[in-house]
């Protein structure tokens, strides 16, 4: 895969975020475990739909991020949707901190990663592949099981979070 960067190098990374945060995206938790099981969360806004058949997602991480060695093929992580009113655990999970569930509801699914209990939605997912594409690790998860509860979503816009109007 070619990883190399074709942006022009006078463009301003702060506008480039701060265009792209005119698009409005979900939020969710990635759930995974450290090799003694420590349970490790992640806040993410680059969660996808890749494919149906076969299931996959697809997700971002920042390469320079500790977790990023959790994320390898065939390791097993869970996706936490979060749903409306949960802007304080989006924010809890995109904080660094040594137990970041500590106190919050969750559950393990059977491949032992963690899920929110409150969750809108979950998927358990094994990673397909991780490759390095700019400044992140573009990372697609086959989708092993899924689960989906009645709520509004958690919507971030402009650099925080909105209610979706009906």
């Amino acid at each position: 895969m070619d990883t190399t960067s074709h942006a022009a190098p006078s463009l301003d990374p702060r506008e480039l975020r701060r265009v792209c945060g005119r698009y409005a995206t979900g939020v969710a938790v990635i759930g995974a475990c450290t090799a003694q099981r420590r349970p490790v969360g992640i806040t993410v806004n680059s969660f996808a739909s890749l494919s149906l058949a076969p299931p996959l997602i697809l997700w971002s991480l920042a390469s320079h991020s500790p977790n990023a060695g959790l994320f390898e093929p065939g390791r097993p992580f869970g996706v936490s949707i979060l749903r409306a009113g949960h802007g304080d655990l989006a924010r809890r999970f995109a904080t660094p901190a040594a137990d970041k569930f500590a106190g919050v509801r969750h559950t393990r699914c059977p491949q032992g990663v963690p899920y929110l209990d409150e969750a809108l939605a979950t998927l358990a997912c094994r990673v397909e592949r991780a490759d390095p594409v700019g400044d992140h690790l573009l990372i697609v998860g086959a989708v092993e099981s899924i689960a989906a509860h009645e709520g509004e979503p958690l919507v971030f816009y402009g650099g925080g979070f909105v209610r979706v109007a009906a």
